[in-house]
Formats: structure tokens, C-alpha cells, sequence
């Protein structure tokens, strides 16, 4: 006999902390895990929710305040802080940075080349700036 039960698709540790920092973000400020879970719908467990906001703030990705007997939490970044924090784990973890690094830029479509220029452009000019008049 063969379980024929439907099971909901799991979803990646990536995406819940993506849904979860989506709400904190629709906040008007910290906020409960009890107010995130019943943001996202209910569908996850209340303990669910509290692993991957304690993950995101193992990552830097939330701050949390005592609330109480529990804690209210507040995105210290958004979405797409969490995805340059995932992309520099990844190259901390590679022991040829270059050959990462290489790699990456070669394979952005142009658009995404010219604007990261552009961003490391506006980085350089940012520290000459503070470094101006030191000696």
C-alpha cells in the first residue's frame, strides 16, 4: 500500500528567509515571531519561524530586542544584503578568490558588467574621499 497523502513542496532555507525578512520588512517596527508567522500565512511553525530568524540574525540580517519573555526582531538589511552576504560566504570559501572572481565577471550578461564597474567606480571614489586629508 503506497501513501497517497499530498505533501506541500518544501522550500529552501534560502526562501523561507527570504519570506521572512519580506515581512519583517512590512513591519512598522520589531516585530514578534508570532506577527511574522501569522504574516506569512500561518503555513510554517512558530518554532520554524524563530530557527530562521536565528539564523538571520547569526547572519547579520536582523537585530532583535527583548520583548517581554520574548524578543522583537528588525531586519538589519534587506533582501538583497542577505544575497551579497550569501555571495561572499560562497567566495570565503573558495580558496582562488581570483579565479572566482574572474569567473563571475566573465560570465555577466553586459548591462550587469557596466553597472558593477560602475559600482566599484563610486566604491574607489567613496575611499579616496574619506582618505582625503589624512597624513
Amino acid at each position: 500500500m503506497t501513501d497517497q497523502r499530498q505533501h506541500p513542496r518544501r522550500r529552501g532555507q534560502g526562501e523561507l528567509e527570504a519570506l521572512v525578512l519580506s515581512a519583517l520588512s512590512e513591519a512598522d517596527g520589531p516585530a514578534s515571531a508570532g506577527w511574522v508567522q501569522e504574516r506569512l500565512g500561518g503555513d510554517l511553525a512558530y518554532t520554524t519561524v524563530v530557527t530562521i530568524l536565528t539564523r538571520l540574525l547569526a547572519k547579520g540580517a536582523v537585530t532583535r530586542e527583548r520583548a517581554g519573555r520574548s524578543f522583537a526582531w528588525t531586519p538589519a538589511s534587506d533582501q538583497a544584503g542577505l544575497a551579497a552576504h550569501k555571495m561572499r560566504r560562497v567566495l570565503d570559501a573558495e580558496s582562488d578568490r581570483e579565479a572566482v572572481l574572474a569567473s563571475f565577471v566573465t560570465s555577466l550578461e553586459p548591462d550587469d558588467e557596466r553597472l558593477l564597474r560602475q559600482l566599484l567606480g563610486q566604491a574607489k571614489g567613496a575611499v579616496r574621499t574619506e582618505g582625503e586629508g589624512e597624513d
